[in-house]
């Protein structure tokens, strides 16, 4: 299930916003200002960011940057300034899309599933579901990862740290980025966290955790996921 935080003062349109996207299958969170979207973002990764301009505190633009300085995450802006000023500001700021109030839920359910479908091809296709990389199946909708058909059993973050690295197959990932993605562009949790989590996904996916095939590290670079197996690391 796509997750998406919806930032927006307007509580009553953000209301209505969130009910419409779960009612097409989405989780939703809602904040009402910068400063606590980046509470809701240390606690938790969403697959999209729905930001309005005009808030208090911090306002849109500052909290894109922000989120961009610690996360890829797609970023919609939905807001009813729309000088072509402020459409480029977003865009320059981090943004993916503009969308500009009033806008229809249909229109708005139309541009939130053509950016996930752009995300999710960046990602890769290791990481879709059903879809196989090396002697791994991950299934992302049923949270099942198999290796050689065998389900091993995984913590959520297990899961999604070892989504992720599939998903950029052949790509070294950062601590700090896995940090972002998984556990939350604003997280608190120390770097160290990732390697106790690789230690542990290692144990159960590696014929040889000591000396990783699959789930690699590249020193001082981060980590790597190798669908060949090709040596250890």
């Amino acid at each position: 299930m796509p997750s998406i935080l919806i930032v927006d003062d307007d509580a009553d349109l953000s209301a209505i916003v969130a009910r419409y996207l779960e009612s097409e299958g989405f989780a939703v969170a809602r904040a009402v200002s910068a400063e606590e979207a980046y509470d809701v973002l240390g606690a938790q990764a969403f697959d999209l960011v729905l930001l309005d301009i005009n808030l208090p505190g911090d306002d849109g633009f500052a909290a894109c940057a922000a989120l961009r300085r610690a996360s890829d995450v797609p970023v919609i802006f939905a807001s009813a300034r729309t000088s072509e000023t402020d459409r480029i500001e977003g865009l320059d700021t981090g943004g993916d899309d503009y969308l500009p109030k009033p806008y229809s839920l249909r229109e708005l359910l139309s541009h939130v599933n053509a950016l996930l479908r752009r995300a999710k091809g960046r990602a890769g296709g290791a990481a879709s579901a059903g879809r196989s990389a090396g002697p791994f199946t991950l299934d992302e909708g049923a949270g099942i990862l198999a290796k050689e058909g065998v389900p091993v059993p995984l913590s959520p973050k297990e899961l999604a740290l070892a989504g992720y690295l599939m998903g950029h197959e052949g790509t070294a990932v950062s601590k700090e980025r896995l940090l972002a993605e998984v556990w939350g562009a604003f997280s608190e949790v120390e770097p160290q966290t990732v390697s106790v989590h690789m230690s542990w996904l290692r144990a159960k996916l590696e014929d040889d955790p000591a000396h990783p095939a699959y789930f690699k590290t590249v020193r001082g670079k981060g980590y790597l996921f190798d669908a060949g197996g090709g040596g250890a690391a």
